[in-house]
């Protein structure tokens, strides 16, 4: 990709390239957590930073990120919150519990909107047909041309779970 010039749009800067204009995830969190630390709003600057940092530790260990590496980054780090909410509430911390829901709310605003299950159902039909499938050990198969299309925007284990049921497994 080549680089033409750099825009600041007053969100976060936005790279021209030849084929137009692409914002970058870790410049649009960059600038969200300047509004945040100017509005003085520690939550949400705690909760941007530790998203910050996870998507610089994941640019670093790749050398680039893309979009699609970056959702998978916001995906991942929306399921640890998740998952600690729930922790949480086992423990009986309620107030923990809330705080780690607040800050997947936050990571929400940066994914893609989910897909209906009628659009994961759509695709993975396409999916079947274009692969042929016709039994459960087409799965992979399947999983194969479905992934791409559903990455950031469903959970894996729903779709296997569709896709299983699909085939009639």
């Amino acid at each position: 990709m080549a680089l033409t010039r750099i825009l600041h749009d007053g969100t976060g800067f936005v790279v021209t390239t030849a084929g137009g204009i692409v914002p970058l995830m870790i410049n649009r969190v960059e600038g969200d957590l300047r509004v945040a630390r100017l509005a003085r709003d520690s939550e949400k600057v705690g909760a941007l930073s530790m998203v910050l940092a996870a998507l610089k530790d994941a640019e670093k260990a790749s050398g680039s990120l893309d979009e699609a590496a970056a959702i998978q980054v916001l995906t991942r780090e929306r399921k640890r919150r998740v998952e600690a909410a729930e922790s949480f509430r086992e423990g009986g911390r309620e107030s923990d519990a809330v705080k780690e829901e607040q800050e997947a709310t936050l990571i929400d605003q940066y994914l893609p909107a989910p897909l209906a299950q009628a659009e994961i159902d759509a695709i993975i039909a396409a999916a079947i047909a274009a692969s042929g499938a016709t039994t459960a050990k087409d799965l992979g198969a399947v999983m194969k041309l479905v992934q791409p299309q559903t990455a950031g925007r469903a959970d894996g284990k729903a779709i296997a779970g569709a896709v299983r049921a699909a085939l009639g497994a």
